[in-house]
């Protein structure tokens, strides 16, 4: 067996951060975003209960939100260069498009598994957890693998049927835009609120 190599292949990127300046930053997001609901009726789309707001550019959101979009762009571009890197391939410029919109999930509110057709990453940052206890875990972002062979056919004993992420506020999850996701029932007492992103290459794909 000494001529044996083994490797993994067909990785999936994640990205998580911590906002250096979340605590400020959430103060004033947190804000505008319940300011803004009481105001407008959202939309539904996969989330069942709670409030998901028109999507934009977080115009609502005043310099909180500027701000925001900032820290998104920021992680992009040091995202995709080490994705580029460990690939061994040149970067050249990229243009992007970004729409984002906000989330408020109150008791027994979720959003549904789905991905997001027509973006290249995507992306979700935490404002409020909606726990009274800040030990409670908190209604976690469920990360799916994307290749359901390989969960269900392949040593599914060996296999992360998901990832959890905790929704701790000025933690920022990147991640492809094909990788399946969902938020199980939201059990906090408080509103559970977050921003999620869709970033787009152009041209795309």
């Amino acid at each position: 067996m000494e001529q044996i190599h083994f490797g993994n292949f067909f990785a999936t990127p994640v990205v998580s951060q911590m906002l250096t300046d979340g605590a400020a930053l959430n103060a004033q997001l947190r804000a505008s975003i319940l300011e803004h609901e009481r105001a407008h009726p959202g939309v539904e789309l996969t989330n069942f209960g709670g409030w998901h707001s028109e999507t934009g550019r977080l115009e609502f959101c005043g310099a909180g939100g500027e701000r925001l979009i900032r820290h998104i762009h920021e992680m992009i571009g040091e995202t995709t260069r080490q994705l580029f890197a460990s690939f061994t391939r040149p970067l050249t410029p990229m243009n992007w498009t970004f729409s984002a919109w906000a989330n408020v999930n109150r008791k027994g509110h979720f959003n549904q598994v789905h991905t997001h057709p027509g973006a290249t990453w995507s992306a979700v940052y935490y404002i409020d957890h909606g726990e009274a206890d800040d030990k409670v875990e908190g209604t976690a972002l469920h990360l799916y693998d994307p290749n359901p062979a390989r969960t269900n056919l392949f040593y599914p004993e060996l296999s992360a049927q998901d990832v959890l992420f905790r929704p701790t506020p000025g933690l920022m999850v990147l991640f492809p835009s094909y990788v399946p996701h969902a938020v199980l029932p939201h059990q906090g007492e408080r509103e559970r609120i977050s921003i999620a992103f869709n970033v787009r290459r152009e041209p795309f794909p």
